[in-house]
C-alpha cells in the first residue's frame, strides 16, 4: 500500500535510515510501471471507504464490526494517509527537478473539484433531511448533525458553508482534504529534496496544534473543525512522502524486523484493549496517571479533533505492518478483493455517493431500532449502488478496452503523457 518495504527484498539490518532525499537512484526501476497500480492500494481505499460508509449510518447492528471497534483509530486516519499516499504518487514528478507552476495548477484543479463536490454534498444532505422532516415525519433530522444552526443563524450559515467554516456532521473530510491539497505543492517541492526536514516540521506543528489547541475556526458556530487540519497534515505528510519514494522505487520508511515486530505487538495489544473491559479500563486508567503526572491531552487520551498519540500511533503501525506482509499484495490482487478495487478507482464518486446514501440512511434509522435484516438490507442495497456507480465509471473509461491484470498498465492512464496512475480519492 505504501512505501514501507524496501523497493527491493527485505533489510535484516537493526538499524533504521530514511531517504535524505526523494531521487531515482542510478539504474533503478521505478516503483510503478507508467499507468501501473498498486492493488493494495485501491483494495485499501475500497476498504476504507466501506468502513466509512457503514459508520455514517449509525445505529445499525454491522456498526459494532467496522474497525473503529478493534483499535484506537478508524477509516478517517485511513482516508487521509491514502489521499496523501495517493497525492504523492500523482503530482511529485511535477516537482521533482523544480517548482512547477503547471504542477501547481493541476493540483489546485483537484482542488476545485474536490470543494465543488463538497458544496454539491451540504446542498444534498440538507434536501434529504429535509425531505425527511416534511415528507416522513423525521424533523429529528432538523436539530441534529449541525443542521440546527441553520434556523438559529440562517445568514451565517449561509456565508460558513462556501467558506467551509460550518460543516455539517459526517461532512467534514473533505474541507479538510483540500487544506492539505493546497499546500501539497509546497510540500512535495520541499520533500522530494528534504525528505526528513519536512516530516519534521510536520510533527513540530501536530504537537504545537496540540499543546496549544489550534485549529481553523467555525463559523458562525464557536469552537473549530472537526478535523482539525494542523494535527491531521501529519498522517497526509507521511504518505505524501511515501508515495513520492514509491514513485522511484524507494521506500520512506524501509522494512526493519524490530520495528515491524514492536508495531505487531502494539496491533495486539491495542486490539486486546479494545475488546477486553477489564484492560481497557486499565490502560485507561494508566492513561489518567500519564494525566496526572503532566502529560498534554493529546498524549493521553484518544481525541480525534487534534489526532491524539494512540489514534496517530494505532494508524501507523497498522500501515506499516499491512504494508510488509507479502500475502496482503496477493490478496490484494485477487478476485475477491476485485469489488473493493474497484470502489478505491472510483474514490471520489463513491465516496460523495455512498455519503449522501448515508444521510438517506440516517433519516430512515430515525424511526427504527437496530435490526439485523433492516440494517443489513439497506447497507447492502447502498453499498450495491456504489459498486454499480464505480463499474460503471470504469466502463465509460475503458472505452471497450478489456480489464487489466492487476499490477499491469491500466487503460484508463496509459499512454497519456503526464497522466498519473494514480489519481487521488
Amino acid at each position: 500500500m505504501s512505501t514501507l518495504e524496501p523497493a527491493t527484498g527485505r533489510s535484516n539490518a537493526a538499524a533504521l535510515t530514511f531517504p535524505s532525499r526523494i531521487r531515482p537512484a542510478a539504474g533503478a526501476k521505478p516503483g510503478l510501471s507508467p499507468g501501473g497500480r498498486d492493488a493494495r492500494l485501491d483494495m485499501f481505499r475500497g476498504l476504507a471507504l466501506v468502513m466509512i460508509f457503514i459508520n455514517h449510518v449509525p445505529g445499525t447492528v454491522y456498526e459494532n464490526y467496522t474497525s473503529r471497534n478493534f483499535g484506537f483509530s478508524d477509516a478517517a486516519e485511513a482516508f487521509v494517509f491514502m489521499s496523501g499516499l495517493a497525492a504523492g504518487l500523482a503530482y511529485c514528478n511535477h516537482f521533482r527537478s523544480g517548482f512547477s507552476w503547471a504542477g501547481v495548477a493541476r493540483v489546485w484543479a483537484r482542488v476545485r473539484q474536490l470543494y465543488l463536490v463538497h458544496l454539491a454534498m451540504t446542498v444534498l444532505t440538507l434536501a434529504v433531511f429535509a425531505a425527511g422532516a416534511l415528507w416522513f415525519g423525521a424533523p429529528k433530522m432538523l436539530v441534529t448533525n449541525n443542521v440546527m444552526a441553520l434556523f438559529q443563524q440562517p445568514l451565517g450559515v449561509m456565508i460558513g458553508i462556501p467558506a467551509m467554516t460550518h460543516q455539517l456532521g459526517y461532512l467534514n473530510i473533505l474541507p479538510l482534504y483540500i487544506v492539505l491539497l493546497l499546500l501539497t505543492p509546497a510540500l512535495l517541492w520541499a520533500g522530494l529534496r528534504r525528505p526528513l526536514w519536512v516530516l519534521a516540521g510536520s510533527v513540530l506543528v501536530w504537537a504545537a496544534a496540540g499543546q496549544f489547541r489550534l485549529n481553523f475556526p467555525s463559523y458562525p458556530a464557536p469552537g473549530g473543525w472537526f478535523l482539525g487540519p494542523l494535527s491531521w497534515q501529519i498522517l497526509f505528510v507521511i504518505g505524501l512522502l511515501s508515495g513520492a519514494a514509491m514513485k522511484v522505487g524507494q521506500s520512506f520508511v524501509p522494512f526493519n524486523k524490530v520495528l515491524f515486530g514492536s508495531a505487531v505487538v502494539f496491533l495486539v495489544g491495542v486490539l486486546l484493549w479494545a475488546r477486553i473491559p477489564a484492560l481497557g479500563e486499565a490502560g485507561r486508567a494508566g492513561l489518567g496517571v500519564l494525566s496526572g503526572a503532566g502529560l498534554p491531552f493529546y498524549v493521553t487520551w484518544f481525541d480525534k479533533t487534534y489526532l491524539a498519540l494512540p489514534r496517530l500511533l494505532h494508524a501507523l503501525a497498522l500501515f506499516y505492518v499491512f504494508a510488509a506482509l507479502p500475502g496482503v499484495r496477493r490478496f490484494a490482487g485477487s478476485p475477491c478483493a476485485a469489488p473493493l478495487r474497484l470502489l478505491g478507482q472510483q474514490g471520489l464518486a463513491v465516496f460523495a455517493t455512498g455519503t449522501v446514501i448515508s444521510m438517506v440512511l440516517q433519516t430512515i434509522k430515525t424511526e427504527h431500532m437496530p435490526d439485523p435484516l433492516l440494517d443489513g438490507a439497506m447497507l447492502l442495497l447502498g453499498l450495491g449502488v456504489q459498486l454499480l456507480l464505480a463499474w460503471g465509471l470504469v466502463q465509460m473509461r475503458r472505452g471497450g478496452k478489456p480489464w487489466p491484470l492487476p499490477g499491469h498498465d491500466h487503460p484508463l492512464s496509459a499512454g497519456v503523457p503526464g497522466r498519473s496512475p494514480l489519481p487521488p480519492i
